[in-house]
């Protein structure tokens, strides 16, 4: 249903040193490289960053969330691990959630402008 989705950063290197780390743990990389847009994915760029130079940090109260599926726990666990090595801070550590449907792993983390994405898996054991 969604085809591709798109943050704004404040500062394009800064945002790409965390993308590329944090991203690879999910198996995207860098696809496309433009002087204000950068484009992440496995065959086609499916998470770009676009500058916004004049962009605010975005308020925690926001809401607002990306979530990305991992194919395991362990690349959850890369991704979160990615993001704090990279500027990121957590919004929540990788581990299983409580939910009255289904069982998912996730973390949760804060890009240095303030965007808010996780990573999700679904095991089954």
């Amino acid at each position: 249903m969604i085809d591709h989705i798109s943050v704004g950063v404040g500062e394009l290197e800064r945002s790409a040193k965390f993308y590329e780390a944090t991203l690879a743990a999910l198996g995207l990389v860098r696809l496309v490289t433009r002087p204000r847009t950068i484009g992440f994915g496995k065959s086609y760029p499916e998470f770009w960053i676009n500058l916004r130079e004049a962009m605010l940090p975005v308020p925690p109260e926001s809401g607002v969330h990306i979530c990305l599926r991992a194919k395991t726990t362990s690349e959850v666990d890369a991704f979160h691990a990615a993001a704090l090595a990279t500027g990121g801070a957590s919004d929540g550590a990788p581990g299983f959630r409580p939910h009255d449907r289904v069982r998912y792993y996730a973390a949760f983390v804060v890009d240095p402008d303030g965007n808010r994405i996780e990573a999700v898996t679904f095991p089954s054991e």
